[in-house]
């Protein structure tokens, strides 16, 4: 069952979305303003890619105003959905490579990466 659970979240609206776009450490309003999704749905969405797995707290970070803010990011690389004798979903985590340079960089130059491709 858990397969068919982690194909209905990932079809929800917005899901691939969210994904797509946290490559990149990002708030839920972040998320909410660059993709026009609105703010209770994105963290509904949050919540559902987060408990599947999809999706990770990467860090709590202060605001200007010294607030706590999450940031999310994405925990997978690659989702693969087959259909043959049973459904089956296969999730390609992100690597542990990728984790370590995005950590190195932020280490010496205080920001995240950014992606060119």
């Amino acid at each position: 069952m858990e397969s068919e659970e982690l194909l209905q979240t990932l079809g929800n609206k917005y899901s691939a979305a969210i994904l797509e776009a946290t490559n990149e450490p990002r708030s839920a309003q972040e998320l909410s303003d660059e993709l026009g999704i609105p703010i209770a749905t994105c963290y509904r969405r949050i919540d559902e890619l987060t408990e599947h797995g999809l999706l990770e707290l990467h860090d709590n970070v202060l605001s200007d105003d010294r607030r706590r803010i999450k940031v999310y990011r994405r925990n997978v690389d690659a989702v693969r959905v087959e259909f043959d004798e049973t459904l089956t979903v296969d999730i390609a985590e992100r690597s542990e490579v990728t984790d370590k340079l995005d950590e190195a960089w932020e280490t010496l130059f205080g920001s995240p990466a950014t992606s060119t491709g």
